[in-house]
């Protein structure tokens, strides 16, 4: 039962919650990413180079047989992945430099005013003045 407690105290710390909705939120984001890549980025892009298909560039390293699959390297692939990770790290890179400046701008705010501390002559001179007021 102690498990369960300390499991329960876990989970329910800001910092837990606050890293799960940032996982999901990602994850929304990653498909949203590789829409756009997929989608519009990658077709007028494969146009361009001769309508090509990246997923489908590959290098034939074996032929296949009627018992055997072929043996390939699937460049494309890996060219489609490397976009997306390029698009979602400069997202971020963004999202972390608009937070930044925002955190800059805070930390440039005035400090409200404070009245400076009395002087001890200052403080002497209160309690007379309080003290001749009784």
């Amino acid at each position: 039962m102690k498990i369960v407690a300390e499991f329960k105290a876990f989970a329910m710390k800001g910092n837990v919650t606050d890293m799960a909705v940032g996982i999901i939120i990602g994850a929304a984001f990653g498909k949203i990413v590789s829409s756009i890549v997929n989608d519009i980025i990658m077709p007028p892009l494969g146009l361009l180079i001769g309508g090509v298909n990246f997923k489908d560039l590959k290098i034939v390293m074996k032929a296949a047989t009627e018992t055997n699959p072929a043996v390939s390297l699937n460049y494309g692939n890996f060219l489609q992945v490397t976009f997306d990770f390029i698009i979602v790290a400069f997202a971020i890179f963004m999202v972390i430099k608009a937070m930044n400046a925002a955190k800059r701008k805070q930390e440039a705010a005035p400090a409200p005013a404070v009245p400076p501390a009395p002087t001890k002559q200052e403080e002497l001179l209160t309690e007379i003045r309080d003290l001749l007021k009784k």
